[in-house]
């Protein structure tokens, strides 16, 4: 229902006995109600004058009875929205704040630290936008002094702090806040566990819901953040259109066995944990009985959105998805996570040398975005997380990717004479220690891709070379991580689908609409998967997988 501003009269159709009601109490006999007042904006927003603010009103409006006619009456503007000050807006730039020296600022955050001395008091502050704090200093004279004399400024208390910008007396920055007015928004207990002395990640892990406030992951979150907007970036100058993959699925993408089972045969409610086992339905030969399941079918949580990618790429033709997948991999390593967020796209009309140019062109992209924009995070990872990964992250943004094929990557590690946790022979699966040494040694850092995988250790889906023997796939990958990127071209071809469909034993009626693909107007088309969690690890140099993501899941782990 449309609105005008003004007061109006509505004449509306004739209704039944229902009546609706929007942001109001209906008032009985009346056929003009009363006004709906909007609640002040908080505090922060307190500053904005009457012309800053948009034409918006909120209006009290009800269907009545046939004939009768409603009255709107406008009320309280909304404030406008704008974006807050940061400390980046104020830092960030060329002169690192140099351009706002005189100017009276307003800084809301974090205590990281505070330093009392005899005349004056050092607070630092960060509000999350970027790396570097903001130093404020505070005399007795300044309004919320005794804030500091009671005690009640600490280390993770949150602050309002409003002053003048002056030129800092130290070398580590070039402007500092003098503050007229400190303000407590909310005080931090003495047991706060993130104070300035040095704590070790596996410790932080434990804190995932406090971590983000150091430096280390609030620099992780930051980069992972512009990765993510240089993906959808990336792919939409390129004219693909984003597709929302289902979470919950009937089809292992990959064939693994490895998924979450969803089900409602197993109570949700709090009486979960004393559910007896045999309370789970069974048929006559004492199988669990799947038809009395919400889904009616086996169902689990996604290992991939590839296949329903592919729905919409013979419709639309080039498409992404970009969200979370799951695996149920019994695995503890630094390189797994039960829950983890893909990128996937699809491309119709394209074979693997399409596969491989996307492949290339999005990651010295996203790489070439961070290195741009996140010059202040990339240069502390430099300094304390890998030395030199500035420079690594420049040679995939500049140097031209190397490609060879599987049979000649397995040559070449034979030849290298290097010993090797997993021995090597013409169809085993690559190691992480046999992909790293490819491109960190063999390529002295240079990206590689390899192509042409035996088919017997890779995906159903995958179209069969005209050798019998090997698949049209294509592996990236990047020092320090090995494998980055997998794709492949997918198998069109409908009978060379459900042969290999049948060699490997898959269900043919839980793909059936996979099949209908190849029936209705098949067409070449290519894609490939990057883990993103992987794709942060490689930005950062953080060398465990589980720091790159909020909140990690993996055996044993699922809190917060």
């Amino acid at each position: 229902m449309a609105l005008s501003p003004a007061t109006v009269s509505l004449r509306l159709k004739p209704l039944t006995t229902t009546t609706l009601r929007f942001l109001s109490t209906y008032h009985n006999n009346l056929k003009t109600f009363p006004t709906t007042h909007a609640p002040k904006r908080a505090h922060s927003f307190n500053h904005l004058t009457n012309s800053s603010y948009r034409n918006v009103r909120y209006f009290s409006v009800s269907a009545v009875s046939t004939g009768e006619t409603l009255e709107t009456s406008k009320t309280d503007k909304i404030g406008e929205f704008k974006k807050r000050l940061r400390v980046v807006d104020i830092k960030g730039g060329e002169s690192e704040g140099l351009d706002s020296l005189g100017q009276v600022l307003t800084v809301r955050g974090w205590v990281r630290t505070l330093r009392v001395q005899s005349s004056v008091t050092f607070i630092e502050v960060n509000d999350g936008s970027c790396l570097s704090n903001m130093q404020c200093v505070i005399d007795s004279d300044a309004e919320g002094y005794d804030q500091v004399e009671s005690g009640l400024i600490t280390t993770g208390a949150s602050v309002c702090v409003e002053g003048l910008v002056v030129p800092s007396q130290g070398k580590k920055q070039k402007i500092e806040l003098k503050i007229q007015k400190l303000v407590t928004i909310g005080k931090s207990d003495p047991s706060f566990p993130i104070q300035k002395k040095k704590v070790t990640r596996e410790f932080l892990r434990s804190k995932a819901h406090l971590r983000p406030r150091t430096n280390t992951f609030g620099a992780v979150a930051r980069v992972r953040n512009a990765l993510a907007y240089a993906t959808h970036k990336f792919f939409q100058e390129n004219g693909f259109v984003w597709v929302a993959s289902p979470i919950i699925t009937a089809s292992d993408c990959e064939g693994a066995g490895e998924q979450f089972c969803v089900t409602t045969l197993i109570p949700s409610s709090k009486e979960a944990m004393d559910s007896p086992a045999d309370a789970i339905p069974k048929t006559e030969n004492g199988l669990i009985d799947w038809s009395q399941d919400f889904f009616e079918k086996p169902a689990f949580l996604t290992v991939s959105g590839q296949l329903n990618g592919e729905t919409y790429a013979t419709a639309l033709t080039d498409v992404y998805t970009f969200g979370p997948t799951f695996r149920a991999e019994n695995s503890n390593t630094s390189r797994h996570l039960a829950e983890f967020w893909m990128i996937e796209p699809e491309l119709a009309f394209a074979d693997l040398n399409d596969d491989m140019a996307c492949a290339t062109a999005y990651l010295q992209y996203v790489v070439k975005h961070v290195l741009e924009n996140c010059k202040e995070d990339m240069d502390f990872f430099n300094n304390w997380i890998e030395k030199g990964i500035i420079d690594r992250l420049s040679d995939v943004v500049e140097k031209s990717f190397v490609r060879m094929t599987y049979t000649d990557a397995v040559e070449l590690l034979l030849k290298s004479k290097k010993k090797f946790e997993f021995p090597v022979k013409w169809g085993c699966d690559l190691q992480s220690e046999h992909e790293r040494y490819i491109t960190e040694e063999a390529y002295n850092g240079c990206p590689v891709i390899i192509t042409d995988y035996p088919k017997d250790i890779k995906a159903f889906y995958m179209r069969l070379n005209d050798d019998g023997k090997t698949v049209a796939a294509m592996d990236m990958l990047v020092p320090r991580v090995g494998e980055l990127i997998g794709g492949s071209q997918r198998e069109e071809r409908l009978d060379y689908l459900e042969n290999r469909i049948d060699e490997l034993k898959l269900s043919k009626e839980s793909l059936w609409w996979y099949l209908d693909l190849r029936r209705y107007g098949t067409v070449p088309h290519a894609g490939f998967g990057l883990g993103f969690e992987r794709l942060v690890q490689f930005a950062t140099g953080i060398d465990n997988i589980r720091d790159t993501i909020p909140f990690p899941r993996a055996p044993g782990s699922a809190e917060f």
